[in-house]
């Protein structure tokens, strides 16, 4: 068998004559054209082997990571930005507008997928100017490679761009090529990643304000039908519980999660909480009370937090790889693990969450300050997997404008997945200025 080419058999397709050989990398029409007779819509015409169109599918991400073999024609990233609405203001940094990098992957079937490295100053490690010259770097790479399996591409991007330092832009990255192979199979990534549901339902996140602007914001979100908000403190003490207060006028019945994003000491967390409990509130959660390094005084809020008011604390800033969250287990340090694409990358992410699983930690998903390219891949992979207690995945909700096209549906708190090949979701990249 050449490079070029697999085998079509099972599990990856349940097809009656699973012998057959196909080139995945030169077929010009998606693979689930072969498993149903049928070929989707704006994918060029090639003979379709006849079969039986009742025929089901019984796709899976890693049944695909080692049979699809991938051929890049076009890649390319650009600057991605966007105006907020208003400031976004967390306990390190202040954000006035997005600044991202979409790609833009395109095989040699015609199918193309969509990425996005998210960039947020002070938590990603990269700058846009850096992530367009990294991502720059691979995409030539990827344009000049032979034909290879999806594994191995991925483990060579992994290499060409390793580490929490160039993660972001390995997430766009891999984002893109899985995004394009999901599109070459004909199915939505929520399926791929799982198919538990094709709906979920997201917090909404109020930044550091004035408690006028938050109980404005907390009133405006219960409108909407927000159940959950998601709280930033962390730069003030004093200033965050007058603000809790403000929201808790605004939005009684909603439910509290705090993230100081690294802003208090151990002491402080827990003197919010002692606060809290006088004012007959309790979080759902406590996402990163302290330093990402501060491994004692995280252990410590975790101790006193769910032994004291049986609150939550979660581990974001803190957990960055796969040793990070190993760290975290043996010494009990966090009760749940954010998991952030930007962080640790698609795979990363897999990886984590298989072992967070397993030692029977609970898992949160969120993101940078980014587009419905990024949040919609992470809402596809959330709905997919069906393990997430706690879903953050709100910031284009916080944009002024939406440059994604088509994509998932929003009905207030409940974003809804469709049918539609791969993301769903796509730029017109004509549009998208360099």
């Amino acid at each position: 068998m050449s490079s070029k080419s697999v085998f079509v058999s099972n599990p990856l397709l349940n097809l009656s004559s699973p012998s057959k050989k196909y080139d995945l990398c030169n077929f010009k029409t998606p693979i689930v054209a072969i498993a149903t007779g049928k070929r989707p819509p704006s994918v060029s015409t090639a003979a379709v082997p006849e079969t039986n169109t009742k025929t089901k599918m019984n796709l899976g991400f890693k049944s695909l990571l080692d049979t699809f073999c991938i051929d890049v024609q076009k890649a390319e990233g650009r600057p991605l930005n966007v105006p907020l609405i208003a400031p976004f203001t967390i306990a390190t940094s202040k954000l006035v507008k997005v600044e991202n990098v979409a790609i833009r992957v395109e095989l040699n079937n015609g199918c193309v997928g969509w990425g996005e490295a998210p960039i947020l100053p002070f938590v990603t490690a990269e700058a846009q100017s850096t992530v367009l010259a990294k991502a720059a770097e691979v995409c030539e790479f990827l344009r000049l490679s032979k034909p290879m399996r999806l594994n191995f591409l991925l483990n060579e991007i992994q290499q060409l761009l390793p580490g929490h330092q160039f993660a972001s832009v390995r997430a766009g990255l891999e984002m893109a090529l899985i995004d394009a192979v999901a599109t070459s199979i004909g199915v939505p990534l929520w399926r791929l990643f799982g198919g538990a549901s094709n709906t979920i339902t997201t917090d909404i996140t109020i930044p550091i304000c004035s408690p006028d602007e938050a109980a404005k914001l907390a009133s405006k979100y219960r409108k909407q039908g927000f159940s959950t908000l998601k709280l930033k403190v962390g730069k003030n003490l004093n200033a965050d519980i007058e603000v809790l207060k403000a929201i808790r006028v605004a939005h009684p019945e909603c439910s509290f999660i705090l993230d100081a994003n690294e802003g208090y000491t151990s002491s402080e967390a827990i003197k919010v909480l002692d606060k809290l409990h006088e004012m007959g509130v309790t979080p759902i959660l406590f996402e990163q009370p302290v330093h990402r390094d501060d491994w004692e005084g995280l252990g410590h809020v975790t101790q006193v937090a769910k032994q004291k008011y049986g609150i939550s604390v979660a581990a974001d800033e803190s957990c960055r790889s796969l040793v990070d969250v190993e760290k975290i287990i043996e010494g009990n340090l966090a009760d749940v693990i954010n998991i952030k694409l930007a962080k640790i990358g698609v795979l990363g992410a897999l990886e984590i969450i298989e072992l967070a699983r397993k030692s029977g930690l609970d898992l949160m998903i969120g993101g940078m300050v980014e587009t419905r390219l990024a949040m919609g891949f992470s809402g596809h992979l959330a709905a997919g997997l069906g393990c997430f207690k706690f879903i953050d995945l709100d910031t284009p909700l916080l944009l002024s404008e939406d440059p994604v096209a088509e994509g998932y549906e929003v009905s207030g708190a409940v974003y809804k997945f469709t049918n539609a090949r791969g993301h769903g979701g796509f730029l017109h990249w004509d549009s998208i200025a360099w």
